[in-house]
């Protein structure tokens, strides 16, 4: 177990910290005039934002919205909340690849995060950019830039299964903590490996819950435990080890990583770099097609029959086209 696990075991002992979850009466008192949003909190949200998307320099590229969300927006906030600044643009204007402007725009808004400690009322601002064509799934979220709830909260009496909640949890982080194993012992290929598939497996495992039991199902509460306790930060900082142990053993990774991607069609909107953004998408998808073809199509142990005679090759074609068997 590495010095940072054990910190963390230390400091937290995997408090799960349930009864933090539990709805109060009325909205926060700091940021709320009754349902409205204080004048002096709703300019300054606005002015972070604004800034914000005016530096990534995203020519034709404007805000539709500037929404408020998640606990503060809501009864059940707690010492824990944060400010969910959601930056709502219509990621068609940016790029016909969605899937890529979303890995854009996280990068972009993770490194702006981690870069700045801005704390309104003590509670740290956290900046997402949205898709204005994503569904929410938030009973509480507020239109800053039109003054008007899109989803109103109203007093629930909302439960949630504590059992199941806390069997999540720590599954997932027994799963972080054998991540960590790996780095321990110098496996870092397979640390990092591990660690890219637990964060996508995490975000997919909450979209799941916000669907289908909406803010108080079981695997929204369980993102939320492990993001208060440090296990998601340290998910976190072991890939971005992992990556830069691999990356320092010096060899040409110019010739691994290269790539062809024919100039798009339309003009690419200024601070998008297609080219740079695609590139470290594939390298992603490229990295683990190798291993994700022998799962799919040469598992098992039983002989090839007619009209195949051998078992397949698994190496990805030289010339794929981006988008397709893996590259």
């Amino acid at each position: 177990m590495t010095d940072k696990i054990q910190k963390i075991w230390e400091k937290h002992q995997r408090d799960l910290n349930l009864d933090t979850f539990r709805e109060n009466n009325e909205l926060h008192p700091d940021f709320w005039n009754d349902f409205s949003l204080k004048n002096d909190i709703k300019e300054r949200l606005i002015k972070i934002a604004t800034e914000y998307f005016e530096g990534l320099e995203l020519e034709g590229v404007k805000i539709d919205d500037i929404t408020f969300t998640g606990s503060l927006a809501n009864l059940n906030w707690s010492k824990f909340s944060d400010i969910d600044l959601h930056i709502l643009v219509d990621f068609n204007d940016v790029d016909e690849n969605k899937d890529l402007v979303g890995e854009y725009f996280r990068a972009k808004s993770s490194l702006w995060n981690k870069n700045h400690n801005i704390l309104i009322k003590n509670y740290e601002v956290e900046i997402y950019v949205q898709d204005t064509n994503e569904p929410h799934h938030s009973t509480g979220v507020y239109s800053i830039k039109n003054s008007e709830w899109i989803a109103r909260p109203e007093k629930r009496n909302a439960k949630f299964d504590e059992e199941m909640v806390k069997k999540k949890s720590e599954s997932l982080m027994d799963q972080i903590d054998r991540a960590h194993d790996l780095f321990d012992d110098k496996e870092y290929l397979q640390s990092y490996d591990y660690a890219d598939k637990l964060k996508k497996k995490i975000r997919k495992f909450r979209q799941s819950g916000l669907e289908t039991g909406g803010e108080y199902s079981a695997e929204n509460i369980s993102f939320k435990v492990l993001r208060r306790n440090g296990y998601l930060g340290l998910l976190n900082d072991l890939k971005t080890m992992s990556y830069d142990k691999i990356m320092s053993i010096g060899s040409n990774l110019s010739k691994k990583f290269a790539i062809f991607i024919k100039k798009p069609k339309k003009n690419e909107s200024r601070g998008f770099n297609r080219l740079y953004e695609e590139s470290k998408f594939q390298k992603r998808v490229k990295a683990k097609h190798n291993r994700l073809k022998k799962a799919n199509i040469g598992g098992g142990k039983q002989n090839p029959g007619p009209p195949y005679n051998k078992k397949p090759n698994y190496k990805r074609g030289k010339s794929a086209p981006v988008g397709f068997g893996g590259s």
